[in-house]
């Protein structure tokens, strides 16, 4: 009978010497509180310490794959992420989808911070296709979720933006830039300044697929609001005003949007209509687009104190403006000015070396071309030159090539018609040797046999 006693007793202090040293709610509350003080605080490297504890006492309470790791494991690929460990995170993250699929199904709520962040960690390697597949299984969960239009998908909805942009799937990218303006309108109101981030992102995209007049009204809508909130002479018109600027400029200076004069793949090398001297002559710079950058350069100096880096990159639109009409005294002026306000903000990087103002491709290149490109093969004509301190190409020649003559030819007329703004040294414009150029171009695969 004693011996059964003394077993007892030994068996009720095992126990309780096991319960006091098992993990409790309030232990991991607590590591998560320190957690969320030093990832708030941006000490990533501190924090990741205490995200992998939490994840090591959540399963030490609960087992390797219940549904209470999720956010611990959220947190832990998040902190790995932003200390660019992509390699972890998305494991990470992967283990975490894992847990919530085997225990929920597709359309868990769960899903949706898992998701968002391999994503991005596939966008943050380079992984764009993988990354558009996740973060578009993402986005379609946060509608279905929480409706067409509700605002927490935007943080999705960028990150896939920019892969889309990366794959050049230009026409759906195009359709997820007008979706952004959509959601950020049915969510502020069409005239909150909230708007301008998505309207801008959507400009900038259009302006550099040369649809000017596109980017133009969304530049102009992105004034609107901008004035209806601080009036005609508020820095925030500086931005649109300066888009409205350069999509004038643009336009003079590369033709007007591409749509409207597709390349036939087919023939390459078939005249393009804009490089007609008649047609050329017909265009005039708009002197709007003068108008609004001096606008932007009166909202400048109204704040103070001046922004003198800002003022800078405001006068080196004008000199662009004025160099592109061939009015070169002007534009020289505007850049020396430009050098002096960016002397007085810290740093004249930005005049250090040639920049490109006008470039018309020939025909046959990739970037002119339109359809399907496999029955062509691709070449490159890599050309080098001087860039004068006027702005003009001299010196040019072929450094490196696999195309054919003719198309070598067509790619140095290309360079010779360019026009550039010179580097400034010391304040003034200067000669740049060694410029460099690489076009790809397109010919017709010979016909087998």
């Amino acid at each position: 009978m004693r011996g059964v006693f003394i077993l007892a007793v030994s068996l009720t202090a095992g126990i309780l010497a096991g319960s006091a040293t098992a993990v409790t709610d309030a232990d991991r509350v607590q590591v998560y509180h320190e957690f969320r003080g030093v990832f708030d605080a941006k000490q990533y490297k501190n924090a990741l310490p205490l995200a992998e504890k939490l994840v090591s006492l959540t399963e030490e309470q609960f087992g390797g794959t219940d549904r209470a790791l999720i956010n611990p494991l959220s947190n832990l690929g998040t902190t790995q992420y932003r200390l660019h460990d992509f390699k972890s995170a998305e494991e990470t993250f992967l283990r975490c989808i894992k847990i919530v699929e085997d225990s929920g199904g597709g359309a868990d709520r769960a899903l949706l911070r898992p998701l968002h962040g391999l994503g991005a960690t596939y966008f943050a390697t380079g992984q764009y296709e993988d990354a558009s597949l996740i973060l578009k299984r993402a986005l379609d969960l946060s509608r279905n979720l929480d409706g067409l239009f509700n605002l927490e998908q935007m943080s999705i909805l960028d990150p896939l933006i920019d892969s889309l942009v990366a794959l050049d799937r230009h026409d759906d990218a195009e359709r997820a830039y007008d979706y952004a303006i959509r959601v950020a309108e049915a969510a502020y109101g069409k005239t909150d300044l909230r708007v301008l981030r998505p309207l801008d992102r959507s400009a900038h995209w259009h302006e550099r697929m040369r649809h000017y007049t596109t980017a133009r009204i969304l530049y102009a809508r992105a004034l609107q609001i901008a004035e209806q909130v601080g009036g005609s002479a508020s820095i925030r018109t500086v931005e649109p005003l300066e888009g409205i600027a350069r999509t004038y400029r643009l336009e003079y200076v590369n033709g007007g949007d591409p749509s409207e004069n597709q390349v036939n793949v087919l023939d390459p090398f078939a005249p393009a209509p804009e490089l007609d001297p008649a047609l050329a002559n017909s265009q005039r710079l708009n002197p709007d687009g003068e108008h609004a950058i001096l606008l932007a350069l009166r909202a400048i100096d109204k704040a103070q104190p001046v922004d003198h880096m800002r003022r800078g990159v405001a006068l080196v639109e004008l000199g662009d403006w004025y160099l592109s009409g061939s009015v070169l005294p002007r534009g020289l002026q505007a850049y020396r000015e430009a050098w002096r306000d960016f002397e007085l903000g810290g740093s004249t990087a930005a005049l250090a070396a040639p920049r490109q103002l006008g470039y018309r491709p020939p025909w046959s290149s990739v970037s002119r071309a339109k359809g399907d490109h496999d029955n062509m093969d691709e070449h490159f004509v890599e050309a080098s030159f001087t860039v004068t301190k006027d702005g003009r190409t001299t010196d040019i020649t072929v450094s490196d090539t696999d195309a054919t003559e003719s198309q070598q030819k067509a790619v140095l007329s290309a360079i010779r018609k360019a026009r550039y703004a010179p580097r400034l040294e010391d304040g003034e414009p200067a000669d740049t040797e060694g410029v460099r150029l690489r076009e790809r171009l397109l010919s017709k695969k010979p016909r087998p046999g």
